[in-house]
């Protein structure tokens, strides 16, 4: 397994051990008016709600990660990933400003999403097979259908999804000097 995943997958596993042992809220993402910290943008996604959350975001690292990370190197792998989490910080907290939500957000799921939308785009016909529907289909299906989903139930609950697929877009955009960006 490539070091930047692997480390990755361990911090998230010991961060989730030590949230048992210890009060770590002061690491979860709060909205602006209910006790925001500048570190949250990063840390809320090293914590998890559950054990069912921490199982597939730590899944879809596994599965998606090592191999852009192999493609990649960590170097850029982990520019991705923060890009990801980090957008998808912002759009969980101007959805948490704009609608009036007031829990905290805690999970991968912002560069995990990410991750989802950079393997279609880099492997749009791979097929996988998902544990829910478990049906094969190809990568970049597979990313449309999780991306209208992230969608729905981002508007209903967690923005983080949708925010870290656009961070990767953006990302992806970037490096490829397409619009937004110029040609570099």
């Amino acid at each position: 397994m490539p070091p930047v995943t692997q480390a990755l997958l361990l911090i998230n596993v010991g961060m989730f051990c030590a949230q048992y042992l210890l009060n770590l809220q002061a690491l979860a993402l709060w909205p602006i008016d209910r006790g925001f910290l500048p570190w949250q943008i990063v840390t809320y996604s090293v914590l998890h709600a559950d054990m069912f959350q921490l199982f597939f975001n730590s899944l879809g690292l596994w599965m998606f990660g090592a191999e852009l990370e192999r493609v990649w190197g960590g170097k850029r792998f982990t520019q991705f990933w923060l890009a990801s989490v980090v957008t998808g910080a912002f759009t969980q907290l101007a959805l948490s400003a704009a609608l009036g939500w007031g829990n905290p957000t805690v999970g991968a799921s912002g560069g995990l999403f990410g991750l989802l939308l950079a393997f279609g785009m880099m492997f749009p016909n791979q097929v996988i097979m998902p544990l829910f529907p478990p049906i094969p289909m190809k990568a970049k299906v597979f990313v449309v259908v999780f991306g209208a989903l992230a969608l729905v139930l981002g508007l209903m609950a967690r923005s983080a999804h949708l925010g870290g697929m656009i961070g990767a877009f953006l990302m992806i955009q970037y490096w490829r000097g397409r619009p937004p960006f110029g040609r570099r």
